[in-house]
């Protein structure tokens, strides 16, 4: 298996040095050269496994090079970089990502249930044996700088899974005002000797930008390396952090085999809240495999760039920027599209630059016929704004006694108006991309129908535990008596400067 760019198709490298690279040199995002088939036979191999046995039959097709023979003694490095993510207790269900009834055909993908109380979790919990397993295979000897721009979760979730491990480093960039009480408060007091958590005075895509910029940046790369140091990439343009998700999608299908809410061969609809466009291309590249997916529904908050692309295949990033209430995908510029439009495009990487550069240059583009086409034969797409988000998280409560996050509530409400608009009553599986708990506030204002009695978000979490009944993860109330260790905020364009700052260069 080896992996190519959007940009430049002529580029053919391994699955390692796809994973510690993070970003192609010509700007564009690294993908497989094929797509490997697993279809219903393979599928039925899975329904009686566990999670971690799933995640390693899907990842081996995809990561050839991580299985080392030596002598007749066969050394499976992903089962044991698997067991490391998944095992010893770090996340709080057996299932990992469990499925969960919600009404009738219609179920919650759980993927919360890790250390961060967040879906990013599922990834970033196995990007750091992929990253160094990556680095020994490559064999330059540099450590590794992980830069990270987070709409919320991934910082949080890449922090925690990065931290002191040997010969990385990894630093954050967040949206000052762009992210919830309790997500800064999970990167600002993460411990780590090798971690650093910079506050940037602009949004998500300012933050995202930022790092692409710094990525490419030729002085600062040549600095790097006079210091045996090199960059990579936590956030979802890099293959090790979107792979693993693939998995949760079939795992999803596996468990309706297994509980007999499907057959096996059903079609079913999966429903994604998303900002960056990964994890719902994760579940692209499963149906591309050979899962039985009927409709990919795109979920999105009053930030509704994507909507507005499926429905006309115009791409508009010159908008107004919202602060929601879902401040995770609270992004206008959805980096992993560009991978979507690449296979939909025969994967043309001519095609993909002109319009990429037509995004850097006019901040639009818009797509042909065909790869229009090819988007609407799969996907729809769907918003709400945060007044129906947060009659989304009452009602499901209400009638369902289930608690959806604010991001999560976005995927519940844009999937009612699905089938309300299609009539389509296939199977459907939302994804539940974080525990509620995490965006208290909003949370316990929509469930009590009135502002909160309480002034911090701990308080918060204390009310609305007694309002529902359902206890707050530990790993977020015990964030009250953490010292917070970072405080530093720049502006967008001295991104560059406060990271060399923290490498001491």
């Amino acid at each position: 298996m080896h992996y190519t760019s959007t940009r430049n198709s002529n580029i053919r490298i391994s699955a390692a040095e796809a994973v510690i690279n993070g970003i192609s040199p010509d700007g564009g995002l690294y993908l497989p050269c094929e797509i490997p088939q697993a279809g219903l036979d393979f599928i039925e191999n899975l329904v009686n496994a566990g999670y971690n046995e799933r995640a390693l039959k899907i990842l081996e097709l995809f990561l050839e090079d991580f299985t080392a023979c030596d002598g007749d003694t066969r050394l499976d490095e992903l089962a044991g970089y698997i067991e490391g993510a998944y095992g010893g207790g770090k996340f709080d269900s057996p299932d990992i990502a469990p499925v969960v009834n919600l009404y009738g055909s219609v179920h919650m993908l759980e993927l919360w249930h890790g250390p961060t109380s967040a879906f990013k979790d599922m990834a970033l919990q196995l990007l750091p044996y992929l990253m160094t397993g990556s680095s020994r295979k490559t064999g330059n000897g540099s450590e590794i700088v992980i830069l990270v721009a987070t709409s919320g979760d991934t910082g949080k979730a890449a922090l925690e899974g990065f931290a002191d491990v040997p010969d990385t480093k990894i630093i954050v960039f967040y949206p000052n005002n762009g992210v919830s009480r309790m997500q800064k408060l999970q990167m600002t007091t993460q411990e780590g000797g090798n971690v650093g958590v910079i506050a940037i005075n602009g949004n998500f895509d300012d933050a995202q930008n930022g790092v692409k910029a710094i990525f490419t940046d030729e002085k600062i790369n040549a600095l790097l390396n006079e210091n045996k140091m090199a960059f990579s990439s936590a956030n979802s343009i890099n293959w090790g952090r979107l792979v693993p998700q693939i998995v949760y999608y079939f795992s999803a299908y596996c468990d309706l085999v297994k509980k007999e809410a499907i057959k096996l061969g059903d079609k079913i609809n999966f429903t994604v809240p998303t900002g960056n466009f990964g994890n719902i291309l994760a579940a692209y590249y499963a149906k591309e495999m050979g899962l039985p997916v009927n409709r990919l529904i795109c979920a999105s908050n009053a930030n509704n760039v994507l909507t507005e692309f499926f429905d006309t295949g115009f791409y508009n990033r010159k908008r107004d920027f919202y602060t929601t209430v879902s401040p995770s995908m609270d992004i206008l510029i959805s980096s992993n599209l560009e991978r979507l439009l690449y296979e939909l495009s025969d994967r043309d990487d001519g095609y993909i630059r002109d319009i990429f550069a037509s995004l850097a240059e006019k901040g639009e583009y818009t797509v042909n016929e065909k790869v229009l086409n090819g988007m609407k034969n799969m996907f729809s797409g769907g918003f709400c704004d945060d007044r129906a988000t947060e009659a989304a998280i009452r009602e499901t409560f209400e009638k369902y006694n289930y608690l959806c996050d604010t991001h999560t509530a976005v995927g519940v409400r844009v999937y009612e108006e699905y089938r309300k608009k299609t009539g389509d009553a296939a199977p459907c599986v939302i994804a539940s991309t974080a525990n509620p708990y995490k965006f208290p506030e909003s949370v316990l204002r929509a469930v009590k129908r009135a502002d909160p009695e309480s002034y911090d978000e701990f308080g918060m979490a204390s009310e609305l535990e007694g309002l529902t009944k359902i206890k707050a993860p530990e790993q977020l109330t015990g964030l009250k008596n953490k010292n917070e260790r970072f405080n530093i905020t720049c502006e967008k364009d001295s991104m560059n400067k406060e990271l060399l700052k923290i490498l001491g260069l």
